[in-house]
């Protein structure tokens, strides 16, 4: 993994930044751009925390944090593009981003258990 997966999870974080100031300001534009904003963000300050784990099983249980939010993410992501709150063409980058992000880190995590049981 490495920097590159760092570096792409701080980037999806930016995408969805200027994303979210695409959403309007009602009630509903509000909550749903700020828990997508704090799921994605922390994606990549837990992934920070993951790579100075204290120990293997420290390790996989931040990067289950990882997952866990960038699935809430992604879960967001369909939601705004399925109600129109922004449209699918603005969204679909970021969503599949996303995805592969979350792919990435759950064979991550399948890999490292899998090294744990060796």
């Amino acid at each position: 993994m490495g920097n590159d997966i760092s570096e792409r999870l701080e980037n999806f974080a930016v995408e969805i930044i200027k994303l979210v100031g695409k959403i309007c300001k009602s009630f509903v534009g509000r909550h749903v751009a700020g828990q997508l904003l704090g799921s994605s963000t922390s994606a990549g300050a837990n992934y920070e925390e993951a790579c100075g784990a204290e120990s293997r099983s420290d390790f996989v249980h931040k990067l289950q944090i990882v997952l866990k939010e960038l699935k809430e993410s992604l879960y967001w992501l369909r939601l705004i593009s399925k109600s129109g709150l922004i449209s699918r063409e603005e969204v679909s980058g970021v969503l599949r981003e996303g995805k592969e992000l979350a792919n990435i880190i759950a064979k991550s995590i399948v890999t490292t258990k899998r090294i744990r049981k060796s």
